[in-house]
């Protein structure tokens, strides 16, 4: 069988509160005593005491409070990020025997625009400037074979890949990379994802490197493709996503233009040539939404037809359910829904609900709602179009509701994205 579920998070307001060279981090679960609670140094009791607050992040080189409870990965991506951006802003200066591997890899990303900023008569870049898609180029290693830490983190009662974990490292990733192409320290948000495919089941056991880069940008948002590999040189790929990220003024909350993008290879060109074909089509579907007084269009008027004939096939289970046909269900039997208060340690670097968390939360509740609605197992294809209406804040409730769309009994392929 296949199905389609869909995923609606509400929310109500409980209380008003790199340059030219490609970026390899390796994370192993090293990361994990420097931010336990339990580590031999003294950090956690210190933490528990005087809890770090920003300034205190600023002043010194400890992890952002931000990375505890996170995912060895996300730690490891936020804190390079962070280190990264402390370096823009002239506000981390370290001597060589104090840097570590992760603000050695924030150093290499930087190096040339920091030496270029001491000579003198420079001038800081602007906006009209285009980089290239190497610039802003990141990857990543699970060590799965070598790290039974970082295995056990993501695996699922079934010894797989658990694929909620996944999505929190592509949008933690997927800031680092558009980071890499913006100019200074603007508010870098994820406005939503196109698509998540996986193209078959990776082995867990075996090490994999998720990696990433620009592919198109437009006057303040950019598009960027990631994937997952079980080589390092990409060939192996089995999972492709697709983030879209958009730039605004810190002050203002104002969208900002940002650097345009310059492809080199012909394969930058065809990807960057259909995220411009998709930026269109997104805004040719917000102008053809359904509006009163305003003629439907020739594809709203079939969707129109098939909602009539659907409701049509509902109304004997409606009203004379023992004639209706023993396999239907009502969509409405379908829904499940869970509800939560934002909780300060799922908050990101800007201290807003990292997006992430929501996305692995939704997609665990769907998982769940497809595992009721078919009473097995199911096996997760793809995700197509995520929204982020509105940032979510740390005291919001949180209500995640999931039902089923779509079904094809006998399976069968959904139709051509």
């Amino acid at each position: 069988m296949l199905a389609i579920s869909r995923i609606m998070l509400s929310r109500n307001v409980l209380s008003g509160t790199a340059m030219g060279r490609r970026q390899q981090v390796q994370c192993f679960h090293r990361l994990a005593p420097q931010l336990s609670p339990d580590s031999n140094d003294g950090s956690g009791d210190n933490s528990d005491k005087n809890p770090p607050n920003n300034d205190q992040n600023k002043s010194n080189n400890t992890p952002p409070v931000q990375t505890l409870n996170k995912s060895p990965i996300v730690q490891t991506l936020w804190r390079t990020r962070d280190e990264a951006k402390k370096r823009v802003m002239n506000e981390l200066t370290m001597s060589e025997g104090e840097q570590s591997e992760l603000s050695l890899a924030a150093a290499e990303v930087l190096s040339e625009a920091n030496s270029k900023r001491e000579e003198p008569g420079y001038q800081p870049p602007d906006s009209k400037k285009g980089k290239h898609p190497r610039e802003s180029e990141v990857g990543i290693t699970y060590l799965f074979s070598q790290d039974q830490f970082l295995l056990e983190t993501y695996r699922n009662p079934w010894g797989e890949m658990r694929f909620g974990k996944i999505l929190e490292d592509l949008d933690a990733l997927a800031g680092n990379i558009a980071f890499n192409h913006v100019e200074g320290n603007p508010l870098i948000v994820t406005a939503g994802v196109d698509r998540i495919r996986v193209r078959r089941r990776p082995d867990i056991g075996a090490d994999q490197h998720l990696s990433g880069k620009v592919t198109w940008v437009g006057a303040s948002s950019m598009e960027i493709r990631m994937k997952i590999s079980a080589t390092e040189d990409g060939s192996d790929e089995w999972l492709e996503a697709y983030f879209t990220f958009v730039t605004l003024d810190p002050d203002t909350k104002r969208a900002i233009k940002i650097n345009p993008l310059l492809p080199e290879t012909d394969e930058e060109r065809v990807h960057f040539e259909l995220g411009a074909v998709k930026a269109q089509a997104k805004k040719n579907a917000r102008k053809s939404k359904l509006q009163l007084g305003r003629p439907l269009s020739e594809q709203s008027l079939k969707i129109d037809a098939r909602a009539a004939q659907l409701l049509q096939e509902a109304g004997t289970l409606l009203r004379m359910p023992s004639l209706a046909d023993p396999n239907t269900i009502l969509i409405s039997q379908t829904e499940q829904s869970n509800a939560m208060v934002a909780q300060p340690q799922a908050r990101n670097l800007h201290d807003r609900i990292f997006g992430g968390f929501l996305m692995r939360r939704a997609f665990e509740l769907a998982f769940a709602t497809t595992y009721l609605f078919g009473g097995d197992k199911p096996r997760f294809l793809e995700v197509d179009d995520i929204t982020f209406d509105k940032p979510v804040d740390v005291g919001d409730l949180l209500v995640f509701k999931s039902r089923v769309l779509y079904t094809l009994p006998k399976g069968g392929n959904l139709g051509v994205y």
